[in-house]
């Protein structure tokens, strides 16, 4: 199979800075989406450092992705590929950590990391935080992460409904954060692949702005103009965080 990527981030309308960052790989097929939090610029700095870490330690074990990718999908590998996704992540988790309790100003940073790895007709995605990534075949539109947040944790539990979740203060309340503590929770899952594939791994600065049902009707035409037009689809409904996609094309 072949992938093409193209990724943005933009500052929106409101932020005076930049707390997002994304990185891809597209030898690995890896992509990451990174929204930052802290005061004194260290969202940057726990976004930045988050992203770089997860693509240097998947790097580091490219022979899981290489084997997947190559037709191995015995139940030990797929389980090694899954935690070599988790483990990056919990490596990125450290290292923001570390940071922050060594930098007094950078204390409490933390980051959202979402990542998709592609190998082949076989992806991963490995999720902590609201942003999201999202699989788009055909007509349908599927979300392929969950949010880690207050407000989704409530309307799982069935404490509110869909319409008191849009009207909740809490929306933006994250129960899990990269870096925040020196270990946290990574969900990952494994699923197929196929031709025509288009992939939008984005920060809530984006999909804030989006219904599930829209995405598919813009998410069509080359790539770099696909993510550019998401870009500004948000800036036209407000703007308000920093948002950032990257769209992947399968074929």
């Amino acid at each position: 199979m072949k992938r093409i990527a193209s990724g943005v981030t933009d500052i929106g309308r409101r932020r005076v800075s930049n707390e997002d960052a994304f990185g891809l790989d597209e030898e690995l097929g890896l992509y990451v989406v990174a929204d930052g939090m802290g005061g004194h610029a260290a969202g940057e700095v726990a976004s930045r450092e988050a992203v770089d870490t997860v693509i240097a330690m998947v790097r580091r074990d490219r022979a899981i992705a290489q084997a997947v990718a190559s037709g191995d999908r015995s139940p030990e590998t797929l389980r090694r590929l899954s935690r070599t996704l988790e483990a990056a992540i919990q490596a990125a988790t450290y290292m923001v950590f570390a940071i922050a309790e060594n930098e007094p100003e950078q204390r409490g940073m933390g980051t959202t990391l979402s990542a998709l790895l592609l190998c082949e007709e076989l992806g991963v995605v490995a999720q902590v935080g609201d942003s999201r990534v999202y699989r788009v075949r055909g007509p349908a539109t599927e979300r392929l992460t969950e949010d880690h947040t207050l407000v989704a944790w409530q309307l799982k539990q069935g404490i509110i409904s869909a319409a008191e979740a849009e009207r909740s203060p809490h929306k933006n309340v994250i129960t899990r954060a990269v870096g925040s503590r020196d270990y946290v929770q990574v969900d990952t899952n494994t699923f197929e692949v196929a031709s025509g594939d288009r992939f939008l791994i984005c920060s809530d600065g984006l999909h804030g702005y989006l219904v599930d049902e829209e995405i598919g009707g813009i998410m069509e035409g080359p790539v770099d103009i696909v993510a550019k037009a998401l870009i500004e689809v948000a800036n036209t409904r407000g703007g308000r965080d920093n948002i950032t996609a990257i769209v992947v094309d399968v074929t």
